[in-house]
């Protein structure tokens, strides 16, 4: 299949090349054209704009940082809808919010454009190794059609219904993952302010009912002193912000997510938008200046 990829940063460029694996015809594009670099010297066609790709495609999927990246790559000019074709399909891999992927699969609607969601979970390493979690909204022939492409992206394919669904429970996966990462933190503050060793510390935790993919993930990047988890503060906090906007939306009170969301604004103001995610921890680090080193952690997660 003639296949378009738009967005190629941390995470679209490992999406991007499991679909190039699975002998699909790559066409590219992103801001930056040296991101598409390992991709064109494995045989994709670099295109100048959105529109160029959607062009040469007849799926085009995009995973952008934010609703107005896609709204700009979608609708702006030289967009993804003054070229692709009626029939042709659009999916974002991105994390987006719920009402712009309905505006947004309305206006391609109106051009005979067909649209799904299939935002991923699992984080980058996953995506590098085509075991990332892809979470599908839309029309359920439509993702029938095209199981075994989105398939090519990552697995487990899990279809959640009608489009909006998979922007609702992407953002639950995160802002689970974003409170678990801020307990593990603590968790092991208290481990070493207990006097314990924190590689046995990290052991016991995996072993137990305390376990989650957080700690088996991001605790480690917190013990090797990297933090890096190829997500940034930036990206953390516009999902807790989609998370805490649901909960008013349908009248859940979400004290935890609100309390989390409150910590990575301030993580943020204190390192930047830049820094990984992970660094939140540091915050209580900083505070009590104590460390979380540990020897034996691999430098990337695998």
């Amino acid at each position: 299949m003639n296949v378009g990829y738009i967005g190629l940063g941390n995470l679209g460029v490992h999406l991007a090349a499991s679909l190039q694996r699975a002998g699909h015809t790559l066409t590219v594009n992103d801001l930056h054209r040296s991101a598409a670099a390992p991709l064109e010297a494995a045989g994709a066609t670099w295109a100048d704009s959105p529109a160029a790709v959607a062009a040469a495609s007849d799926v085009v999927f995009t995973c952008l940082p934010s609703p107005a990246a896609v709204a700009a790559v979608v609708t702006g000019e030289s967009g993804l809808l003054s070229a692709m074709r009626p029939g042709s399909t659009w999916v974002d891999n991105s994390t987006t919010d719920q009402a712009e992927v309905l505006r947004l699969s309305a206006l391609a609607a109106e051009r005979g454009i067909r649209m799904l969601e299939a935002p991923v979970t699992g984080g980058v390493h996953k995506a590098a190794a085509g075991e990332i979690t892809v979470l599908v909204g839309g029309d359920e022939a439509l993702y029938e059609e095209l199981r075994d492409l989105l398939g090519a992206v990552g697995s487990p394919v899990l279809y959640m219904g009608e489009l909006g669904s998979a922007a609702v429970i992407k953002v639950i996966t995160n802002m689970l993952a974003f409170i678990h990462l801020v307990a593990a933190g603590e968790a092991l503050m208290l481990a070493k302010r207990g006097g314990l060793d924190l590689g046995a510390a990290f052991e016991a935790i995996l072993n137990s009912s305390g376990n989650s993919f957080v700690h088996e993930t991001e605790s480690q990047v917190i013990l090797n002193g990297s933090y890096n988890i190829n997500f940034t503060m930036d990206l953390a906090c516009k999902d807790l912000g989609f998370a805490t906007n649901f909960g008013r939306q349908f009248g859940v009170p979400l004290e935890l997510a609100g309390l989390v969301e409150q910590t990575f604004i301030r993580a943020r103001s204190q390192y930047g938008g830049d820094a990984w995610s992970s660094q939140v921890v540091k915050l209580l680090e900083d505070a009590l200046g104590t460390d979380l080193r540990a020897p034996g952690f691999p430098a990337e997660l695998t």
